[in-house]
C-alpha cells in the first residue's frame, strides 16, 4: 500500500512538473513575442549610387555598420536590438580615396572624412529616416525634412501590428526648390532654419514651443509636396507612425509602394494621447517621449516576469485544473499591457490550444 501510494504521489508529481514546463514555455513565448527588435532593409532604387549613414542615439547598441556604398539597385539589411533608436540617410556625389579610403560627399556628408561615419550625424541638408524601436510596445518612426532634403525617401513597415503606415517622401524637392534654399546646382534643398538661422524657422528661443513655432511658407512647401514627413520640429500630429512587432524597408527613390502608400497625401489622424505623438530632428523635448516610452517598457517587462514566477508558484501549489484558465489569464494580461502578443502569431496560439487539450 506504501509502495502504491508513493508511486502515486511520484506520477503526480512528474504531472505538476512537465506540465508546469509547458506553462512556462507558453508564458515566455507571449512575453518575448515582439521584443526581439526590429530588421531594417535598406533599397536603392537611385539611378546613381548612395553612400547611406547611420547614427544610433546616445544609450544604443550600435549596428554593424555606420556607414558604406550602396550601388544601384543594391540591398542591406540591419537587425536592431530592443529600445534601439537612431536615424539613417543617404549621401548622395561622395568620392572617397581608393588607398586611403577618405573622402567626402556632396550631400548628406557626416565630416568623418570616410565611407564610416563614426557616430557622426548627417550635415544639412538630408532626408531623415528616425526610429525608435520597442521593447515589446510600438515603434515610433518618421521621415523627416527639418533638416532639409536631399533625396526621395520611403519607410515601409514589413509586418507587425497597429497602423503600419508607410511614410517618407516620394517627390523630386530639388526640382521644387526656391532658390533661396537651394544648394548648389539643385542637388539639395535647405530647410529655412539652415538657410536664414532665424528663431522662428528655428522653433529656438521665444518660439520654442508648441504654441508659438508655427508653419512657415517653406516648411508649408515641403508639406504639401510630401504629407506625411515632418516639415518643421513640431510636425508631430500627422508625422509621426507607430507599429508593433514589425521589420523596416527604406528605400532611396523609390518606383513603386505598397498598398499602405506614401503617395497617399490624407496624413493620418493625431492620436489622442500625445504621449504617442513622435519627434522630428529639431524636436529634442518631443524625442524624449520615445526614450520615456523604451524606459517603460523596461519595468513592463520586468512586471512581466514577476507574473511569471507568480504563474509557477501557483501552478506548483493550487489544483491543476484551475491553472490552465490562470496561465491563459496571465497571458492575456501580459498582451494587453506590454508584452505585446503580436495577435498573428500561429506559433503561440498552437501552444495556447495546445494547453488546454492537454489540461481540460
Amino acid at each position: 500500500m506504501h509502495i502504491l501510494l508513493f508511486q502515486l504521489r511520484f506520477v503526480l508529481m512528474d504531472h505538476v512538473f512537465s506540465t508546469s514546463a509547458l506553462h512556462i514555455t507558453l508564458i515566455l513565448l507571449t512575453i518575448c513575442e515582439g521584443i526581439s527588435g526590429a530588421k531594417f532593409t535598406i533599397i536603392n532604387r537611385c539611378d546613381y549610387t548612395v553612400w547611406p549613414g547611420i547614427l544610433s542615439n546616445a544609450g544604443s547598441t550600435p549596428l554593424d555598420s555606420t556607414g558604406f556604398e550602396l550601388p544601384r539597385g543594391g540591398s542591406r539589411s540591419f537587425q536592431a536590438p530592443p529600445n534601439w533608436s537612431g536615424r539613417f540617410w543617404g549621401r548622395t556625389g561622395c568620392t572617397f580615396d581608393p588607398n586611403t579610403g577618405q573622402g567626402t560627399c556632396v550631400t548628406g556628408d557626416c565630416s568623418s572624412n570616410q565611407i564610416e561615419c563614426d557616430g557622426k550625424n548627417a550635415n544639412p541638408p538630408a532626408t531623415l529616416a528616425e526610429f525608435t524601436v520597442g521593447s515589446g510596445v510600438k515603434d515610433f518612426y518618421d521621415v523627416s525634412l527639418v533638416d532639409g532634403y536631399n533625396l526621395p525617401m520611403i519607410v515601409e513597415p514589413n509586418g507587425g501590428s497597429g497602423g503600419c503606415l508607410s511614410t517618407g517622401c516620394m517627390t523630386d524637392l530639388n526640382q521644387q526648390c526656391p532658390t533661396e534654399l537651394r544648394v548648389e546646382s539643385g542637388q539639395a534643398c535647405k530647410s529655412a532654419c539652415e538657410a536664414f538661422g532665424s528663431p522662428e524657422y528655428c522653433c529656438s528661443g521665444a518660439y520654442g514651443a508648441p504654441d508659438t513655432c508655427k508653419p512657415s511658407v517653406y516648411s508649408e512647401m515641403f508639406k504639401t509636396a510630401c504629407p506625411r514627413s515632418y516639415s518643421y520640429a513640431y510636425d508631430d500630429a500627422t508625422s509621426t507612425f507607430t507599429c508593433t512587432g514589425a521589420d523596416y524597408v527604406i528605400t532611396f527613390c523609390p518606383s513603386s509602394t505598397s498598398q499602405k502608400s506614401a503617395r497617399d497625401t490624407t496624413p493620418p489622424a493625431s492620436t489622442a494621447n500625445g504621449a504617442e505623438t513622435g519627434s522630428g530632428s529639431g524636436d529634442g523635448t518631443n524625442r524624449n517621449r520615445h526614450f520615456m516610452v523604451a524606459e517603460l517598457s523596461h519595468w513592463g517587462l520586468t512586471l512581466c516576469l514577476f507574473l511569471l514566477r507568480l504563474a509557477i508558484y501557483i501552478d506548483f501549489f493550487c489544483n491543476v485544473l484551475f491553472i490552465p484558465l490562470f496561465v491563459l489569464f496571465i497571458a492575456s494580461t501580459l498582451d494587453k499591457c506590454t508584452c505585446s502578443l503580436s495577435g498573428h502569431s500561429k506559433f503561440v496560439l498552437h501552444w495556447k490550444e495546445r494547453l488546454i487539450r492537454s489540461r481540460l
